[in-house]
């Protein structure tokens, strides 16, 4: 199963705890202004890649403790990304996923392939990045409306709940 990428990097630490392979994709609908990864807005830019390519770069790696998929909008592939994050859950690891939508916007898309992809996710930084909350002591995000969610107890208590790690 192929995807649209802007790129990865197999070692990042900025991305989610631990040392992370980080999965940018290419095509973003929101276009923050200030957006940290303007590169990845053009759904024409980038390049076409392999979840299974993308796996096995992952495994290559002991030291990695999970995959991050941040954009672009992640959220625009759902159906590649979310059979990435099961392969990458089946190895051990955890998922992390940036989105410009916010938890419940995606819930509303009533959409069944990211529904799949959200049962794949288990810390979902959600909300578009504003440069008039943007906080950079913040853990793992630019701006103080994004949230960090865990995605296992937000199902389990029907409601959202922040992630502390």
């Amino acid at each position: 199963m192929k995807l649209r990428i802007a790129g990865v990097v197999g070692d990042s630490i900025v991305d989610g705890p631990g040392l992370r392979l980080t999965v940018f994709t290419q095509g973003c609908p929101h276009r923050c202004p200030g957006c940290h990864n303007p590169q990845t807005h053009d759904f024409a830019g980038g390049y076409d890649a392999e979840v299974e390519e993308l796996f096995e770069q992952y495994r290559e790696n002991p030291l990695l403790r999970g995959v991050t998929l941040s954009g672009g909008e992640p959220f625009c592939q759902p159906e590649p990304l979310a059979e990435l994050a099961r392969l990458v859950h089946g190895a051990g690891g955890d998922v992390f996923c940036y989105t410009g939508y916010t938890y419940e916007q995606l819930l509303d898309l009533d959409d069944p392939a990211v529904a799949a992809l959200l049962r794949e996710v288990d810390v979902l930084i959600d909300g578009p990045y504003l440069e008039a909350q943007r906080d950079l002591t913040l853990l793992f995000r630019g701006s103080a409306n994004q949230r960090l969610l865990d995605l296992p107890r937000t199902r389990a208590e029907g409601r959202p709940v922040l992630w502390a790690d």
